[in-house]
């Protein structure tokens, strides 16, 4: 809801603006004639996220309200926009939610859900709405859904993800000898690949992001793929992975292709080493780097790219990435992914718990997710809209059809962020030259320093 300041301490002091309301009674106001609804999201009109600020105004409320009106229920839905760092939208949801406060959905990353659920601060669906059955989750990818849940249990429903791919460079390919038309399958076939692009002058074979400079790029784009192509997840059973085979086994990738001069080791300690890399393969001057599909619509988009490449269909390859070797990733899957997403929660204190997951499911019913999109072509939380909206790009149908369906997620928990952190180091210090044995060991101190020696598998 939107309050002022004044407002904002009073409801503290009375344990929420969403009233005196008893978290569990799924079934109160169940039948009310007037409702009123809050969304609250990291969006504002003409700011941060402007084009979802503008989705929820414009079309979502009316339309929403439209048919409520239709079936005799007059609904007020308020929009409560903000346009703050991250982590400032985090720590206010936080409180919010701590309070009794907030609004009745909420957009959060998926990265915090476990935090929030660990705190008690938001609560399964089933446990805040009753039966949640919808039509909606056949159309949501099971790794999807992944991403709404904590636990084994399902907090929220994703709002969109996006997927790691391998992406290369053709034409570099087709000058090193190698098939334009590229599918690896295991750490040894990339490297392989990466040998022979060595011949090509000023060419950089592979962009493995490393070091601390990347920060969560590192993470996203360089380990957690490689840890899952492993066979083990960061986390799992309770417990954070720590100087594991399997990490070793990471460590390891990082040396051969930073020891064996396949990777440009000066590139990862820049503080804009990222953004250089996006330049410097639509430079034709690195061969390949593993990228979410962001790095296709955003990056090298051939209009309003930030490092624009005219030849991008027809110069741009990708690929899946491949598990160490066939069968050894999580679940003896052949290939891997990671993404990531946001996910819209149901506060538990609602007033009006069933007309709020009326709600979130129109938000994410086919239409209102089509419009959202303003007519651009990307990856949504629906199988259904994808194979509309991405008809014409082979490269995100190759996403929504190939990646998604096998991803994972990070763990969203409290500690990843130092967890990542430490990560990170120990990429760096592979980097540096330190060997896997000692850099995992290094990485292990830091861990059980960060999250408790319990904690650590």
């Amino acid at each position: 809801m939107r309050r002022t300041a004044g407002l904002l301490a009073v409801c503290g002091l009375l344990a929420g603006c969403l009233g005196q309301t008893r978290s569990g009674d799924q079934a109160r106001n169940a039948d009310a004639r007037e409702i009123t609804l809050t969304i609250v999201a990291n969006a504002v009109s003409g700011g941060k996220n402007a084009r979802g600020a503008g989705w929820l105004q414009n079309w979502v409320i009316p339309r929403f309200t439209e048919l409520q009106k239709a079936k005799g229920v007059t609904a007020t839905v308020r929009f409560e926009q903000n346009g703050a760092g991250d982590e400032d939208y985090r720590t206010k949801v936080a409180l919010d939610l701590k309070t009794g406060g907030g609004g009745d959905v909420v957009e959060i990353d998926g990265i915090w859900l476990g935090e929030f659920a660990q705190a008690g601060q938001i609560k399964p669906l089933d446990e805040v709405v009753g039966d949640v059955d919808w039509d909606g989750w056949e159309q949501i990818p099971d790794a999807v859904q992944g991403l709404g849940e904590f636990d084994g249990k399902r907090y929220g429903v994703p709002m969109g993800t996006d997927g790691r791919v391998l992406f290369f460079n053709k034409k570099l390919f087709a000058q090193a000898g190698l098939p334009v038309e590229w599918q690896p399958r295991s750490w040894q076939d990339v490297l392989d690949a990466g040998a022979k692009l060595k011949g090509l002058p000023g060419v950089t074979p592979i962009q493995l992001n490393a070091g601390t400079a990347m920060g969560e790029a590192t993470t996203m784009q360089g380990v957690l793929p490689a840890l899952v192509g492993a066979g083990r997840p960061i986390y799992e059973n309770g417990k954070w992975q720590g100087d594991s085979t399997q990490l070793k086994d990471v460590l390891e990738l990082y040396r051969k292709v930073y020891g064996g001069g396949l990777g440009d080791p000066v590139l990862q300690q820049e503080a804009k080493g990222r953004d250089r890399s996006f330049q410097l393969f639509s430079e034709n001057r690195i061969g390949i780097l593993l990228e979410s599909d962001y790095f296709w619509r955003s990056v090298v988009e051939p209009r309003n790219g930030v490092a624009r490449m005219a030849d991008r269909d027809t110069a741009v390859g990708w690929a899946l990435i491949p598990a160490r070797q066939a069968g050894a990733g999580v679940g003896g899957q052949d290939f891997v992914s990671m993404s990531g997403g946001g996910v819209r929660v149901i506060n538990p204190n609602t007033r009006y718990p069933k007309q709020a997951w009326e709600f979130l499911q129109f938000l994410n019913s086919a239409e209102a997710v089509k419009e959202s999109l303003a007519g651009t072509a990307q990856l949504t939380q629906r199988q259904d809209v994808n194979d509309e909206v991405l008809e014409g790009d082979p490269m995100l149908t190759f996403v929504s059809e190939r990646v998604l369906p096998i991803t994972r997620y990070r763990p969203g928990l409290a500690d990843y962020p130092k967890v990542s952190a430490a990560l990170q180091q120990a990429t760096a210090d592979v980097v540096a030259g330190r060997s896997p044995d000692e850099a995992a060991g290094a990485y292990r101190a830091a861990l059980v320093k960060a999250v408790g020696e319990g904690n650590v598998g």
